[in-house]
């Protein structure tokens, strides 16, 4: 049996400590996706939005912004620090027909009635039981609502050649989440279609697309690394061999150095969109 709980509170204490520097090291990443996904599932007026596992709102603000003064945008995130910073965010920028909630991804407890729309990125493969959640969230949407998630496709093998330096110390359970297990659901589109279909969405597509990454030089590699939920992999090393393992990664990124210094690389991503059934 899946310990959703424990689960659940071992990612809320992980993306409180993470709340402050999350998407705030310069590095173009969280935005980027947020908006690719916007491309594939445009906003409408009037529209109420739920953006499920919204962080500091890459999704929920633009989407709150699009919908404008006459819909609502509400989103949910297991980090109390998260929804602080999405609601510090939404009154600098002026955006009013926001709501931002602490509640669970896994199972949403403080939503009530039902959406136009409900958004998620880079949140289903951090859950527990991401089947289970999808079945959760079937009800939240209207019929003939629609629902979209991104997830990371393929990693680029020059990012998985430097992020190869972690392994070695990691315990056996603990993983990256860019590279599922072959028998994950996210191995691959039509796994994760099924995903979806089996928690009763229909019309379920899946479009690829990507990002560029860039880091000014490694020691952004390294901030970004710290800033994100990799964080687990570095706290899963010993403090003693921290140092040696940066150094390998830093000496890998090298290779890939461009002359000023930089290093790009390419996250694929993947929307997958679907509806609920009109009756």
């Amino acid at each position: 049996m899946v310990d959703t709980f424990g689960h659940s509170e071992k990612m809320a204490n992980l993306f409180d400590k993470l709340s402050d520097t999350y998407d705030e090291v310069g590095v173009d990443f969280f935005k980027p996706i947020a908006a690719k996904l916007l491309e594939e599932m445009p906003p409408v007026q009037g529209e109420h939005w739920l953006d499920i596992g919204c962080g500091r709102g890459a999704v929920l603000l633009p989407a709150a912004q699009l919908i404008g003064p006459h819909g609502v945008a509400l989103g949910i995130d297991i980090s109390a620090g998260m929804i602080e910073h999405a609601r510090r965010l939404a009154l600098h920028a002026g955006i009013r027909n926001v709501e931002c909630e602490v509640d669970d991804a896994q199972s949403p407890t403080t939503v009530r009635g039902q959406f136009d729309t409900i958004s998620s990125s880079l949140v289903l493969f951090f859950l527990a039981d991401p089947l289970h959640a999808l079945h959760n969230w079937f009800p939240l949407l209207k019929p003939g609502g629609r629902i979209g998630a991104t997830t990371f496709g393929n990693i680029d093998p020059r990012w998985a050649y430097v992020d190869e330096v972690f392994q070695p110390h990691l315990p056996k359970q603990m993983r990256d989440v860019r590279i599922p297990d072959e028998d994950s659901p996210f191995a691959s589109d039509v796994e994760l279609e099924k995903f979806f279909a089996m928690a009763g969405f229909e019309n379920t597509l899946t479009i690829r697309t990507s990002v560029p990454v860039k880091f000014a030089d490694p020691q952004h590699w390294y901030d970004f690394s710290w800033s994100i939920a990799q964080r687990m992999l570095w706290q899963a090393i010993p403090e003693t061999l921290r140092a040696q393992v940066r150094g390998e990664a830093e000496a890998r990124l090298a290779e890939y150095a461009a002359p000023d210094g930089s290093i790009t690389f390419n996250q694929e991503i993947r929307i997958t969109l679907g509806t609920r059934p009109a009756s």
